[in-house]
Order: structure tokens, then sequence, then C-alpha cells
């Protein structure tokens, strides 16, 4: 049985607020250089599917002066390692430093697997004197067989902290087209286990690659939000915007959060832990909804 060498903090850490995280190939300078100008939440440096496999080795060994580019704004920083055992390992050595606040986990599909990468990790920390369990993981699910394995995957490490579907190829496995239909209840199932964890959910129910139509995109993130999703991964900067419009609340439900707490806070007073307002009826799962969204507020610190 495969055990976790995790020195776990005190307490929790907090969730990040990634309403949008960019990807970006880290063999790419010009791509690297203007990517802390784009205004995501987080940039993901990509060593997988973006470079080339005679570039990959190049894009590692400038892999610490691109997070150092990339997180100049205040963004949060995350590399996307690949799923094969040695391009993983090298990965996981140019990666597992200062600065890097999440691995990014293609083609998760099991427990055993995120525990494997999270024992290593732990041993680089502890070579480096990185604080232990400082990076931490977003998983993505990209194969069926995933699926049915999602509630061991979210709650398999603490490093965990987010799971996003890969529609694209989890298209491609099934052999299916990228269409609403298809991907709803894979995207719906990663949601359910991601909040049933505690983690982060994040993606919309469509393709990543779709970024000229922004009118389609806004409605998919704008929908995605109501479904329950904190956030999405870009491809494209054409897409940060929107999605940070789109994850954030708007100054009506701001406004309308504030009154309910006001209300809440006057009701607590009374004795009352349900109550009436503007026409309907307040209690417990409505008032934490509207502390969730002034948490998401404007005013929220983006960082991990």
């Amino acid at each position: 049985m495969i055990k976790h060498t995790f020195a776990a903090v005190e307490s929790p850490m907090a969730l990040p607020r990634w309403r949008s995280l960019l990807f970006v190939p880290a063999h790419v300078q010009r791509f690297v250089e203007t990517a802390h100008e784009r205004g995501a939440d987080g940039v993901i440096l990509d060593l997988e599917d973006s470079v080339p496999l005679a570039q990959k080795g190049e894009a590692r060994k400038q892999l610490s002066e691109s997070v150092a580019k990339v997180a100049r704004a205040g963004a949060s920083v995350l590399v996307r390692v690949n799923h094969g055992l040695r391009a993983l390992a090298a990965d996981l050595d140019a990666a597992v430093i200062a600065s890097v606040d999440a691995l990014v986990l293609p083609k998760t599909d099991s427990a055993e697997w995120v525990i494997e990468i999270a024992n290593a990790v732990s041993e680089l920390e502890r070579e480096r004197n990185l604080p232990p369990g400082g990076i931490r993981f977003l998983a993505q699910i990209e194969t069926p067989g995933a699926l049915q394995r999602l509630a061991a995957i979210a709650s398999a490490h603490p490093r965990m902290v987010a799971m996003a579907l890969g529609p694209e190829d989890f298209s491609a496995a099934v052999g299916g087209a990228l269409e609403f239909d298809l991907l709803l209840a894979p995207s719906l199932a990663v949601l359910f286990a991601a909040r049933a964890a505690g983690l982060l959910p994040l993606g919309f129910v469509g393709s990543i690659g779709e970024f000229s139509d922004t009118y389609r995109l806004r409605e998919a993130a704008t929908h995605a939000r109501r479904l329950g999703f904190a956030g999405a991964l870009a491809i494209h900067p054409a897409q940060v915007a929107i999605f940070n419009e789109a994850f954030s609340p708007s100054a009506e439900e701001l406004e309308w959060a504030r009154r309910v707490l006001a209300a809440q806070k006057d009701a607590a007073g009374q004795g009352r832990g349900a109550f009436a307002f503007e026409g309907k009826m307040v209690d417990p799962p409505v008032i934490r909804r509207a502390q969730e969204i002034t948490a998401a507020g404007p005013d929220t610190d983006l960082g991990v």
C-alpha cells in the first residue's frame, strides 16, 4: 500500500482564487515575456502538449527564469508536467523550485498516481529546503476510466487543490465529438467530486480551444459559474478577460449579498435563524451563498 510522506501544515491552506489560468508554452520566450501582462489569476507554464519533444529539454533549463518572469504581476505560477515517467521525472526536477505554486497533472487516472507524484515532490522539497507541501496539484481528468475514480483522486493527497476536465482529450478518448451532450455529464462529475473534497472545480462545458467566438465563450463561462465552477483554463490571452468577468460576481449580486447579510445580522439579534427577505425566505444555505459571493468580490486576495 502506498503511503503519504506529506508533512501537513498546521492549518489548511486557503483555496486560491483562480478565475483564469492561462497556458503558456514554456519554450516560447516571447509568450513567456508577456504572460504577466495578460491579467490572468495564474499562468501555467506548459511542458506537455504545447512543447515539441525536441524542445522540452531547453524549456526545462529555462524554467526557473520563466517562473520569475510570469510571476512579475503577482499571478500564481503553475507548471504542467508530462505524464510519461521519464519526462515526468525530468519535469519534477526542473519544476519543484521556489515560486512555483502548483503542478498541473495531465491524464490523472488514479489516486495512486497522485500519491506517487506527491511523494516525489516531497523528497525534492526536503532536499531543496522548500516549505513542505507548498506546491499543490491541479488534476486534469482526461479519460473515461478516471471518471470511475474521481472521489479517490480528489481526496488522494493534501496537495490536491483543483480538478478540471480536459474536454479535448476526453472526447478523443471516448471516440466522440466536442459537443455539449457528451461533455455535460463528465463536467458535472468533476464538479461534484471537487466540491465534495473541498477543491476548486475548474472548466466549462465546451471546448477549451474556442476563443474567436467571444459571445459563445462568455455564455459558456457564465453558465459554468451558475453550475458551480470557480474558473477555467485558457489557451489564448483573449479568453482571460472573459473568464475573469464571468467567474466574478456582478455588482447586482454583490449588492444583493450585502443586503442579505445585513438582514441576517438583524435577524440573528432577534434570535431568528430563518427570516423573510424581499419576498423570499432566507435560511442558512442562502446565507452561505451570500457569504461566498462577497468573498469572491473585487477585494479578494488572488494568491495561493
